[in-house]
This record gives structure tokens, sequence and C-alpha cells, in this order.
């Protein structure tokens, strides 16, 4: 008996959303009368930090900081369309469509400042810090806040926008079937390394080695964590989560999330991330999904790397000690 090591490799691809006819989403953004901006959306932040992208893609967008932006998720009733938080279309749907509200909001505002400052909204630019300024003349300027109050009280205006995101729908090809089901696609690879121990079946994942092409990064701290995360969880459905922890026999199935293995602090393994930035032509700032794909590529890694240390294929998942006994006992016989 002994300590077996392998090493596995898989690359994948993901599309960003999916051709629902168009894939819609819509955003509408205004301000405050202090010149705060409140974005309305019906997409749903999952935990996945949508809320913090969707402000800074508004804030950049109208030239605001992003702590002046507010992203109301909080019901679909009252909120615009939206196809929904799914097939990590979020950032790349929600955010094309605050974009476009956004501009729309931020073009009242500079017609709004340039009657103020009596000069031509094209002449106009944002300094980021909530102040709108003519253009070589920094000197001549007027806050946003100032802004606000004269389009509520003093102009009658309305600083708002309204944005929708639609893809061209593409259609089935009749003679091949072949369509374009999206229009830009993420990329990972992964490797990882594994020990087997051939007698107990155990299996210890070593190091675990990323590499994730997700478009622009719009907040790479938030990406490093879903994608350290992600990995994680990868090789959590790799080896241990099931709702079956008992077989060939169900009897003693598990009934709740007590009797849910999932791996602890100890069992995770030394994880390395690298993130390429390709920005995507039709994404909002060059950003793509990196949503659900960040626990795909680890899944065959891990498969792979048992493999090839035992030289026996396990095709179901999770791969248990007992799976690798079962298999190692008929690779014997």
């Amino acid at each position: 008996m002994a300590i077996r090591r392998g090493r596995g490799v898989a690359a994948i691809n993901y599309p960003t959303g999916m051709n629902l006819g168009g894939d819609p989403t819509q955003a509408l953004v205004h301000s405050t009368p202090t010149g705060n901006f409140m974005v309305t959306l019906s997409s749903v932040d999952l935990g996945q930090g949508m809320k913090q992208i969707m402000a800074q893609i508004c804030a950049e967008t109208i030239g605001v900081p992003t702590d002046r932006v507010v992203v109301d998720t909080a019901d679909t009733d009252t909120g615009p369309h939206c196809m929904g938080t799914f097939a990590s279309r979020g950032t790349h749907r929600a955010g094309n469509a605050v974009i476009q509200a956004a501009r729309e909001a931020r073009q009242v505002m500079l017609e709004v400042a340039a009657e103020e400052l009596e000069v031509n909204a094209s002449d106009l630019e944002t300094d980021g810090q909530g102040n709108i300024l003519v253009k070589g003349a920094p000197q001549k300027s007027i806050s946003i806040f100032d802004v606000a109050l004269s389009a509520h009280f003093k102009r009658g205006r309305s600083i708002s926008g309204r944005g929708m995101f639609l893809i061209p729908r593409s259609y089935p090809e009749k003679e091949t079937g072949a369509m374009k089901p999206s229009t830009c696609y993420a990329h990972a690879c992964t490797v990882a390394e594994v020990e087997v121990d051939d007698e107990t079946g155990e299996v210890t994942v070593l190091t675990v080695k990323n590499v994730f092409e997700i478009g622009r990064a719009l907040n790479p701290k938030m990406v490093e964590q879903q994608l350290v995360g992600g990995s994680w969880m990868g090789i959590s459905h790799a080896l241990y989560e099931t709702t079956e922890p008992y077989y060939p026999n169900r009897d003693h199935g598990g009934t709740d999330f007590n009797q849910y293995l999932m791996p602890g602090p100890g069992d995770l393994a030394e994880t390395e991330i690298i993130v390429l930035e390709r920005p995507s032509a039709d994404g909002p700032y060059g950003a793509k999904g990196p949503g659900e794909m960040c626990a795909n590529p680890q899944i065959p890694a891990v498969a792979n790397a048992v493999f090839d240390a035992i030289g026996v294929r396990i095709d179901t998942l999770p791969i248990t000690p007992e799976r690798i006994l079962r298999a190692l006992k008929a690779q014997a016989n």
C-alpha cells in the first residue's frame, strides 16, 4: 500500500448570459435633490457583489465618486424588467443597461449645469469628485449638489435616465442547427495536484492553480475573492458534496445540512489565482461574467489528477474513498 501522487489539467470556456429573445435587462438611474444617484434594478444581488459593481459602473459613467451611488434591487414588481440573476449574466447585462441609463442622466445633469454656468453642455466635464467644470477653465465650475438643487427646485428638470441592454437574437441554421448563444465567453484552466492513499481511498488536494480570462476585472479584489471561493467550491463538488452519502443503498441518506459533507479549513488546498484581462467588445467597460465558471474547471482537473494517480477513471461524483477503493478492487480483479 502507498500514497500515490497525480496531476490533472482541465480547461473550459463559459458563455456570458444566454440567447433568450435578446436576454434583456433594464435599469433606471435618477438623482436625489442632494446630488446622489439611485440605480433601480430587478437584477438581484446573490452575494456576488452586484450592488458594488453596478455602483462603480454608474459612478464611472456619470463622473461621481462611487459612494454617491445607491443601488436598489429590492422589488421585481416595481423595478424595471430583468430576465434574472443566472447564467453569469449580471455584470454584463445589467452593467450595460446601467451605462445607458447613466449616460442619459449625465446628459440632463450637464444641460442643467450649462444653464447655470451659461455655457454649452458640450463644453463641460466632470472631475470625478462631485464637480462639473468648464473644459479649459476649471476655475469656472459648479458642484453636482448645486446642479441637483437647481434641477429639482429651479429648472423643473428630472436628472434621470433609462437603459436597456438587448443582444441580437441568434436563430439556429436549418441545415446544421448552429447558432450563437452568447456574445462573449470567459475562459479558465486549472491544474490540480493530489495524493491518493490506495489503502483508505482518501484524496488530499495539495495545490490548485487557476488561470481565468474574464474580460476586464472591474473590481480586482472582488474578482479574486470570487475565484478563490469558487476554486474551493469546485474541490468540494469533486470530492465531498452529495445528498446520497451511503451508496449504493439510499436508506440512510442525509436529511439536513448537518449531515451534508463539505470540506473544512484544514481540507482546503494551496490555491493560486491568475487573472488574464481581455476586455470584451460588448461588455460594460470590457467586463464578462466570471460568476458560475469559477467553480467549474477544478472538478475535471481533480478527477484527472485522481486518474493520473491510481490509473482508474472515476466517472461519478463525488470521488469518495469508497468509490476509489471499489475501482481499485475492480481493476485488480
